[in-house]
This record gives C-alpha cells, structure tokens and sequence, in this order.
C-alpha cells in the first residue's frame, strides 16, 4: 500500500510539473505583442474556427433574411 501511495505521488507531482511549463508557455505566446487580436494567436487552428463561425453566421443571416423575405410575399390565389 506504501508502494502504491508513492507511486500516485510521484505521477501527480510530474503531471503537475508538465502542465505549468506548458501554462508558462502559453502565456508567454499569448501576451507577446504582435498586432494579433487574442482569438487568432494560438495559430492556424484559431484561424480556420474563426472563418468557419464566421462563415456559418454570415449563411444563417442570409438564410434567415431569405425566409423572412419569402414568408413576407403574399401568396398567389391558385
């Protein structure tokens, strides 16, 4: 059981080690200057969910407007 108990220990304190070494990172990545605004600095990764949202809202809006457009037409008496 004491073998065990040092184990977990020992997994725990490098897990924790790894995570603020990458949170040191990030934070240096994400607080450099570099006339990006904060949701495109992580790369292309943010920059192809950025124009995919975008793109999705832009649709949505027109489809949206169409139907509103076509349900605002009167209908033709057949």
């Amino acid at each position: 059981q004491a073998l065990r108990q040092i184990s977990q220990r020992t997994i725990s304190t490098a897990t924790r080690r790894q995570l603020e070494n990458r949170v040191s990172e990030s934070q240096k990545l994400f607080q450099e200057d570099n006339g990006l605004p904060v949701h495109l600095k992580g790369g292309a990764k943010d920059a192809l969910l950025y124009r995919t949202t975008t793109g999705l809202a832009v649709c949505g809006t027109i489809y949206a407007l169409y139907y509103l457009l076509l349900s605002s037409m009167p209908k033709k008496p057949n």
